[in-house]
């Protein structure tokens, strides 16, 4: 939801510089993909298909296969890809296959007349269709912004190793973990998110280990370099590594960039972007996923989301990311910026089950008022776990250091450290990360649905992976 990837622009204000930053607003131009919509096709079943989970490198990456090997999880039904002749029936019938996912067997189709969706609704395997998209008639023309070198002078710090991000990563008690050594290396980080402007340009991101960037939105952007630059601020927070300026909290890790949202519209559809990236990053051997997205209305209303949806298994996003742990994946998720609104709730994915669900609070360790609230619909408590996002220091895409505000960032933040954590206890499982960091919070005894279990400590959390009590 856009209240939740961008980051809320009202708490600026108090700094002329960080609204001197924004991006200047990009120009619309006409929707060059002609009338057309997007439907979710979901499949019966998977028959015929001529993968078998006695072959799994078929589909599966030896990355992939060795993560799922050293947490004992077994190559099941729900990973066979989905059968090439249902795919090549679709496209014979006139549906052009935008995304898919083995996972939850749908299938994403462009359909530009309702000829084509009675034929797509009429093969004996397609059980339901869902519209999730409609063409817009502009969208905006996204161009690269100008960007700085260097930082300013004055962003220096050199008493302090962090510089500008001492707070927030002191906040988790973070340099415990860097101190030893655990920076993130070996462990691979996929972020979902919107645009990476300038990622490739600016200097004190030259030195991230960027393993590759993928495009999921059904009308892909010409550079996701050039799109908007919040995934670029989520980015900083945990690959950065300037030291006495600014330092993220898992330098050495290696990032996946995928782009699932898609700035323009808000509907359904980027549920399915972001599941077919979920199973991009299973099948690439990641080890975590960021996510700083949420959903819950769209510019179709009839398809917002009510409260009794929020159980972790209505939406498509939220039972993919219910999955993730049982793949060998943690996945962080941004608990929202709707703290403030008249919905206040959290949204999907960040309902799911066995995720860490992220809140944000300020430099007094107290809840920002933004942060989105739980519990979900079924009476788990979310948020699960909280870090510094009100403000947190970040790199925009034009190359400076700025104080943004917003669940959006206070998950990276705590993504690079359970990185790190993971790191020093290779040997646990997702599940078991997950429940170490939970346990490692400071209200961990007395959780709530405002902060969840509370601020993480890693260096308990190293003790308790270490089983050093």
């Amino acid at each position: 939801m856009k209240r939740t990837i961008l980051s809320l622009l009202l708490v600026t204000l108090w700094t002329g510089f960080a609204w001197a930053q924004n991006d200047d607003v990009p120009e619309k131009v006409k929707f060059g993909g002609g009338k057309c919509w997007l439907y979710r096709l979901t499949l019966a079943d998977k028959l015929n298909t001529p993968f078998s989970v006695e072959h799994p490198e078929q589909f599966l990456s030896r990355k992939a296969l060795e993560r799922r090997r050293r947490q004992q999880i077994a190559v099941d039904s729900t990973d066979l890809p989905l059968p090439p002749a249902y795919l090549q029936q679709i496209e014979a019938a006139g549906g052009e296959i935008k995304s898919q996912s083995k996972w939850n067997r749908t299938v994403l189709v462009k359909v530009k007349n309702t000829k084509t969706l009675h034929a797509l609704e009429n093969l004996p395997f397609v059980v339901e269709t869902m519209k999730v998209w409609t063409s817009p008639d502009s969208v905006k023309q996204h161009v690269r912004s100008f960007f700085h070198k260097d930082f300013a002078a004055w962003e220096e710090n050199p008493g302090k190793p962090y510089g500008q991000t001492t707070l927030q990563v002191e906040m988790l008690n973070g340099q415990y973990l860097h101190n030893m050594g655990f920076r993130g290396r070996g462990l691979t980080i996929a972020i979902f998110d919107g645009g990476f402007m300038n990622v490739d340009r600016i200097p004190c991101m030259g030195k991230i280990k960027i393993l590759g960037t993928r495009d999921f939105v059904a009308f892909p952007a010409k550079d996701i370099f050039q799109e908007i630059d919040h995934g670029t601020k989520v980015l900083s927070t945990m690959a950065v590594d300037v030291p006495g300026i600014f330092v993220g909290t898992a330098p050495d890790a290696a990032y996946y960039l995928c782009r699932t949202e898609d700035a323009d519209t808000e509907s359904r559809a980027e549920e399915d972007y972001w599941a077919a990236a979920a199973e991009f990053a299973d099948s690439a051997g990641v080890d975590l996923i960021n996510s700083s997205l949420g959903y819950h209305d769209f510019d179709d209303k009839t398809t917002n989301y009510a409260y009794h949806d929020l159980d972790g298994r209505t939406s498509l996003a939220s039972r993919t990311a219910s999955m993730l742990a049982d793949k060998g994946m943690v996945l962080l998720n941004s608990a929202g910026n709707d703290g403030m609104g008249q919905w206040k709730l959290i949204g999907v994915p960040t309902d799911a089950d066995h995720i860490l669900t992220v809140g944000a609070v300020n430099g007094q360790r107290q809840n920002a008022a933004f942060s989105s609230l739980g519990p979900t619909a079924d009476g788990r408590m979310k948020p699960d776990v909280m870090a510094l996002g009100s403000p947190a220091a970040v790199v925009t895409g034009r190359g400076a250091i700025i104080n943004d505000m917003g669940t959006s960032f206070s998950t990276p933040i705590l993504t690079g450290m359970v990185a790190c954590l993971w790191q020093a206890c290779r040997e646990k499982t997702a599940h078991e990360i997950i429940k170490i960091v939970r346990q490692s919070a400071h209200l961990h005894d007395k959780p709530n649905n405002v902060m969840g279990y509370g601020i993480p400590d890693f260096e308990k959390a190293y003790a308790l992976g270490r089983n050093k009590h």
